[in-house]
């Protein structure tokens, strides 16, 4: 990892910042872009990285991001493509209209538009997307969850079909439930099995940082164009991480 330049989208806390964590003690020079910029400052400073302040589902607000971390540090190595959303949760017939359409510009626009930046500023490199379960499966309650995921998956693989020749490894990373404040509104809203979930059987989210570095390393182009897993032993040994119970 030691300076590879890295942009992580959803970084304010989480995932996003778990990895940034874990990123930057291993030698990476990491970008974390979010909406809350108070929380992106603090966390910049504590590792030494650049805090951009950037909604994801504006195309021209992820162009200028990529551009600050080109100017900054001369290229782009590594995007992570980490923010996203699942509230409201809502069984279809209960919906609305307007917020299942935001979920659609976040978690796969929001990808889209990562991806569209990022890759005329990179030269070889990754692209992880964080994916779910959910993108091969139906949940209660996750139409618009679920419909996102599995379109990110997809864009997983085209991603791979049209740039694996030149040196980009494009890679889903499927994590499992982690411990952040997702799951809590997952568990507030009562809706499906996932929602009555012990906090205990989720896992830590620097696990998804240890993975994320795993995919970063050459065993990464492994798994190009398919979602890897970190809810499964070999998943589990591959990263480093301790079986699952």
């Amino acid at each position: 990892m030691n300076g590879k330049r890295i942009l992580i989208t959803g970084a304010s806390r989480g995932i996003g910042e778990a990895a940034a964590r874990v990123l930057a003690e291993r030698g990476a020079k990491v970008a974390v872009l979010a909406r809350n910029s108070a929380a992106l400052e603090a966390l910049a400073a504590d590792i030494g990285g650049i805090a951009i302040t950037a909604d994801v589902s504006d195309f021209a607000s992820m162009e200028k991001a990529v551009a600050t971390v080109v100017s900054e540090w001369g290229g782009l190595d590594v995007l992570v493509n980490n923010a996203g959303l699942i509230d409201p949760i809502a069984r279809i017939e209960d919906s609305d209209p307007a917020a299942w359409s935001q979920i659609v510009d976040v978690n796969l626009k929001g990808v889209y538009y990562g991806i569209r930046a990022a890759l005329p500023a990179m030269d070889q490199g990754t692209i992880i997307n964080i994916s779910s379960g959910a993108a091969t499966g139906a949940l209660e309650g996750w139409s618009h969850y679920c419909a996102t995921k599995a379109a990110v998956l997809s864009l997983t693989k085209c991603t791979h079909l049209e740039n694996a020749s030149r040196g980009i490894v494009c890679v889903g990373l499927s994590p499992g439930t982690v411990a952040t404040d997702m799951q809590r509104d997952i568990a507030k809203s009562g809706i499906n099995a996932v929602s009555q979930m012990s906090w205990d059987a989720h896992i830590p989210a620097e696990w998804v940082g240890k993975a994320i570095a795993y995919l970063c390393g050459p065993d990464g182009a492994k798994y190009a164009g398919t979602d890897f897993s970190i809810k499964t032993p070999e998943g589990r040994a591959a990263v480093g991480l301790p079986a699952p119970s």
